[in-house]
């Protein structure tokens, strides 16, 4: 028992470990919220096109030594709001909007960052992540932009449940659609700028998608699934982090794998969902169905 408390304790005697502790306990917690409206809107795809294209406001932070945090927001309202703009073109869709400044805003990211001479090194930080590596001020920041994300959902979430399940309705009862879409565009782009550092560019989508699915196989119930989401992502951040620190890898990538882990087994093991479990229920309740067919 004592050994097990000293491996738990362990990390937390190191200021650069507490640090991580609690950045990845708020990105699991704000990317499981936002997260599960991501999933039931099928929105997977544009939030990865959003991680990219917020790069060169990472970047040009970076270059001109500002937080990274603060240069990635203003990029992603820029996109955000860019993505409106043109998905709002009567001979274009949002698809072709994400398509056009995910690809372009990533690209002048990478030329950017290539012009310096530690191009590999700043260029693997930013993709993947330096969690190991979050100030004081990030966190504050992480903390603050969080709070107004959660804030906006909360506010939102009879718009946002509306839309999931029925846009036609929604626009029937008087929502406003092409307003709400910006706002969640512009929440969901925060959420993924707080991430970056956390896990990085390539793995925020993880952060934002598999916590959610893991709790939409778990309940139908949107206040419950936001939660378990939360949990799940938070808990997920935390597993990852002793993983990493004690098998020495990298640590945004084991926040992902833990995530992807739990996703796997709830996939095959959940009591009304599983793939596994409702194999089992089958057999257990008709474990001779040609017999029962024909009565014998």
């Amino acid at each position: 028992m004592t050994n097990l408390v000293h491996w738990l304790a362990d990390p937390w005697d190191r200021t650069f470990m507490q640090h991580a502790f609690l950045a990845i306990a708020l990105v699991g917690i704000i990317c499981g919220t936002v997260g599960s409206f991501v999933v039931l809107r099928g929105y997977a795809f544009l939030g990865d096109a959003l991680a990219h294209a917020v790069f060169p406001g990472v970047v040009v932070a970076f270059l001109f030594d500002i937080n990274v945090l603060v240069g990635a927001v203003v990029a992603a309202l820029v996109v955000s709001l860019g993505i409106g703009a043109i998905g709002h073109h009567e001979r274009l869709t949002n698809d072709t909007a994400i398509g056009v400044l995910f690809a372009g805003a990533f690209a002048f990211g990478i030329v950017l960052i290539s012009a310096r001479p530690s191009y590999t090194r700043d260029l693997s930080g930013f993709l993947f992540g330096s969690i190991l590596g979050v100030s004081t001020t990030d966190l504050w920041l992480t903390a603050g932009v969080g709070a107004v994300v959660l804030l906006v959902v909360w506010l939102l979430r009879r718009e946002l449940v509306a839309l999931a399940f029925d846009r036609t309705f929604a626009e029937a009862s008087g929502i406003r659609t092409w307003r709400v879409d910006q706002v969640f565009l512009v929440t969901l782009s925060l959420s993924i700028v707080i991430s970056i550092q956390t896990v990085g560019n390539v793995l925020v989508l993880a952060m934002l998608v598999t916590p959610a699915a893991t709790a939409r196989l778990l309940t139908e119930r949107l206040p419950v699934m936001v939660g378990l989401a939360a949990a799940i992502g938070a808990g997920s951040g935390v597993v990852g982090l002793y993983v990493s620190y004690y098998r020495g890898v990298a640590s945004g990538a084991s926040v992902v794998l833990v995530a992807t882990a739990v996703f796997a087994v709830v996939f095959l093991l959940a009591p009304r969902t599983g793939l596994v479990s409702t194999a089992v229920a089958r057999r257990v309740h008709f474990p001779h169905p040609e017999r029962d067919r024909f009565g014998a």
